[in-house]
């Protein structure tokens, strides 16, 4: 991995990805502390930056290979980016989901034509089922977060965060980022470590699901105890991947935790303050924030809005909880 490869995926979402806002409210500005920018990824194609990466992926790929289909294991934004590029590409396209993923995000995933297999997470293993289907199929596996393509594509945030940011005047600040496997958060790493060196990202998740700072903490990959059970659904895997975690441990500042509560309180400043809406887990980095300003260093901070595709019950209980 390196920016090479971020600034090649770059080129070839050129007209495909959004180029999403660097956004500020003075309201989040005084509950932070410090200045606040928001990097509004979930105003991207499919509501996440996981489209970044499905399309930088299967673009990657040769065409007599991506013209067998490609498949992919996800929660839901993962599945939906790549369910898109690769309807765009005018490829199949199979997705493995786990059945207690939020409903919105299995029907969106079958609207943009991809076949759906839905499987328990506590008690089934999703890169096996992957990994089966694509030899009997022919199909190229698309990692969620441990594949150079699928990097690289989200370092293209990175390249933004980094143009944007400047042109606010802001070269040194800790950025933010919702992370899961770490696809992001080492993309980004990457990016930023060549257009920004001067910016630090440091890895957030919820409670009870932070096998990235843990495994920061100690310098050895760290897995959860469960794999299900949060709100944050997004940004829930097993542990760091392989390619994923040596980029973060080289570029990364530690890891931030907040809580679900926390998350849900993001979402309703976000909505209120911002007019965007995010789900719990692409509302983490925000959060921290908010609530960890003992935590962050500098006078600015810039948090991703990883994603926002939530439930509208959910959404509903983050704005009658907490006011918005």
């Amino acid at each position: 991995m390196n920016i090479d490869m971020i600034e090649a995926a770059a080129q070839r979402l050129k007209g495909h990805a959004r180029v999403t806002p660097l956004l500020s409210s003075p309201f989040l500005d005084d509950i932070a502390g410090r200045r606040l920018l928001l990097k509004a990824e979930c105003l991207q194609q499919t509501g996440s930056f996981k489209f970044r990466g499905g399309w930088s992926a299967i673009s990657a790929l040769d065409p007599a290979t991506r013209k067998r289909g490609v498949i992919a294991f996800s929660s839901g934004n993962h599945a939906q980016g790549v369910a898109l590029a690769a309807r765009l590409h005018g490829v199949p396209a199979v997705i493995v989901m786990p059945s207690d993923a939020p409903q919105m995000k299995i029907e969106n995933t079958k609207g943009y034509g991809a076949e759906v297999l839905l499987y328990d997470r506590d008690t089934e293993d999703r890169s096996a089922i992957g990994a089966k289907l694509a030899a009997e199929r022919g199909l190229t596996l698309i990692k969620p977060y441990d594949e150079p393509q699928v990097i690289a594509g989200q370092g293209t945030t990175g390249l933004e965060i980094a143009e944007q940011a400047a042109s606010e005047g802001v070269t040194e600040a800790d950025v933010l980022v919702c992370c899961g496997g770490g696809g992001l958060t080492s993309g980004i790493a990457l990016a930023l470590a060549d257009r920004a060196p001067k910016m630090r990202v440091r890895p957030v998740e919820p409670e009870e699901f932070d096998d990235v700072a843990r495994s920061l903490a100690t310098g050895t990959i760290q897995s959860n105890a469960r794999t299900s059970g949060s709100l944050c659904d997004a940004i829930i895997s097993p542990e760091p991947g392989q390619i994923t975690f040596p980029i973060m441990a080289a570029h990364c500042g530690p890891g931030i935790v907040v809580t679900e509560d926390e998350a849900l309180h993001a979402m309703a400043l976000a909505f209120s303050r911002l007019k965007i809406v995010l789900e719990p887990g692409g509302a983490v980095a925000l959060a921290a924030a908010l609530w960890r300003p003992d935590d962050i260093k500098g006078d600015a901070v810039i948090a991703v809005a990883s994603g926002g595709n939530v439930d509208a019950d959910v959404f509903r209980m983050a704005l009658d909880r907490f006011g918005a």
